[in-house]
């Protein structure tokens, strides 16, 4: 799978130095500057320490089963235009060559929703799943709020409490929105469990 992250850090420049340095103890595959600069620091079969505790579907060794691509972003800005064109043609050329489907593209927050926000809401997931890059947000089929933690499972997300699965799943798909879990969030994962469920390649094997 690929994850996705931002980095937080003042410039891209702090990130490499950061995400090289061996006392740091984290590292990813990639890291792509606001400038639309790309970095490989790490081969994309090694493993890289990107994406820490956390889990999606049945795989708890993230960083044993994922390429980690760090954003230069401090999570409160957009992210700029030209850090959004290599990230496209970079994930194009992962996702081909390692025959990775859309539900296995997520950002740090799907799979550790209870300690992490990244690449948060101001990422543009609706422009890669435009591209055939991501999951895009599906029309939303009858469900009750109930439903919302089983679906979520389904799709991937870790076991966590229903306010911080929410909040994950609000960030990738209804950034916008605020309030307690609604029928509309409850629709969506429910379509989104049905379109795409984690073990989806399992299923048409």
């Amino acid at each position: 799978m690929v994850v996705i992250h931002y980095t937080a850090m003042r410039d891209a420049e702090s990130a490499l130095a950061r995400l090289c340095d061996p006392g740091a103890e984290v590292s990813a595959h990639y890291l792509i500057g606001r400038c639309g600069t790309c970095w490989q620091m790490v081969d994309d079969a090694a493993r890289a320490w990107h994406a820490g505790a956390g889990a999606w579907g049945a795989v708890t060794d993230v960083n044993s089963r994922s390429i980690g691509i760090e954003l230069d972003n401090d999570g409160r800005t957009p992210f700029a235009a030209p850090l959004m064109d290599r990230l496209e043609s970079l994930l194009a050329g992962i996702m081909a060559r390692w025959d990775i489907p859309l539900e296995r593209v997520i950002g740090h927050a799907c799979m550790a929703p209870d300690r992490k926000q990244d690449p948060g809401a101001r990422f543009d997931w609706a422009r890669l799943a435009r591209q055939g890059l991501a999951v895009p947000t599906p029309a939303p089929q009858p469900a009750t709020p109930g439903d919302f933690v089983a679906h979520a499972r389904a799709v991937g997300y870790p076991d966590a409490a229903p306010d911080v699965l929410l909040a994950a799943f609000r960030t990738r798909f209804r950034p916008t929105a605020q309030g307690p879990l609604d029928a509309t969030d409850a629709r969506i994962m429910a379509a989104l469990a049905r379109d795409f469920p984690v073990d989806r390649a399992r299923r048409e094997v």
